[in-house]
């Protein structure tokens, strides 16, 4: 009967187990955290992937590195440069795993097929820049892996909305497809269109804070877009002691193309050039709208420095 009373006495008093995890809102549940329920239930969820294995040793796994962002940052360039490292492995297109809620649902099996054969000292990586403003993206990375290591480049952010409109504009000539100036877009009754998405992008942030609450910030290195135009070895050499990467890439790996007006690739004596698509000129936009557009964004330029420590040379 004592042993009994004991029993009940300690049952009672067993603190709860809370599993830890970020601070996020507790209301109604996201619909990220019921997808990822949905998931959880899947076999491949549960580690228990099917492995494709090469003959030679190879095989498919999921990215330990994730270039994040942002859009128009340069992420192409960033994964192209850091492929010079013997020991990279990079999935060839972006995977919009994370944010394409078609292929969550798939489950990490389905991420898996979509990475590149890599050898076991090799780091796997994938981009997709939308991950960085989409919402929901934080919380699903860091349910698959809480030591993921994220790669973020960024621009100015004036810059960058400009090139996200080039992109758009250039995309609807090609189909030849009528597209308005951009005037029409980030202009609305005289003022600054703050409803333009490409503003909204630019608000890096908005977009770190929601990071942020998943990992920490030296889990996240941030890459100076404008920067590694300009001069990509510095920027690339911080990436390779970020990812603790052997020294591999050095200055001879880029040369300046005059043509082209931005820096090449050289590797093993071949050498190779980003698509044509990149680095295409701005339209004019008159100087009373650009300074606007700069004028808005330093107030959330300034939050930003503050929130990673660091300041940048924009304007």
């Amino acid at each position: 009967m004592a042993a009994f009373l004991l029993g009940a006495v300690l049952l009672i008093v067993q603190p709860q187990i809370v599993p830890s995890r970020p601070a996020i809102n507790s209301n109604a549940e996201t619909s990220s955290q019921s997808v990822q329920r949905e998931l959880l239930k899947k076999p491949s969820q549960k580690n228990d992937f099917k492995e494709n294995i090469h003959s030679n040793g190879s095989c498919q796994q999921l990215p330990q590195t994730i270039i994040i962002g942002v859009r128009k940052g340069g992420t192409r360039a960033l994964l192209e440069m850091l492929s010079l490292h013997p020991d990279i492995a990079a999935a060839e297109s972006e995977v919009h795993f994370f944010d394409w809620e078609d292929h969550y649902r798939n489950g990490l099996q389905w991420y898996i097929n979509q990475m590149p054969f890599s050898y076991p000292y090799q780091i796997t990586v994938e981009k997709t820049p939308a991950y960085f403003t989409s919402p929901k993206v934080p919380e699903r990375v860091y349910n698959m892996n809480q030591s993921m290591r994220l790669l973020l480049i960024l621009r100015d952010p004036s810059e960058r909305v400009l090139s996200d409109y080039t992109q758009v504009f250039y995309n609807h000539m090609q189909k030849h497809k009528p597209y308005p100036s951009i005037e029409q877009f980030l202009i609305k009754n005289g003022e600054l269109n703050l409803d333009y998405k490409a503003i909204n992008r630019s608000l890096y942030y908005i977009h770190m804070q929601n990071w942020l609450k998943y990992f920490p910030l030296d889990h996240i290195h941030i890459v100076d877009g404008d920067k590694l135009i300009k001069d990509p070895f510095p920027e690339i050499e911080k990436v390779e002691r970020f990812l603790k990467l052997s020294p591999q890439i050095n200055a001879s790996n880029f040369y300046f193309n005059k043509t082209k007006g931005f820096y090449c690739l050289r590797d093993s004596g071949r050498e190779r050039c980003l698509h044509e698509s990149k680095g295409r000129a701005h339209p004019q936009v008159d100087a009373w709208l650009l300074e606007k557009l700069q004028e808005y964004f330093h107030e959330p330029n300034k939050k930003f420095f503050k929130l990673v420590g660091r300041t940048f040379d924009w304007h």
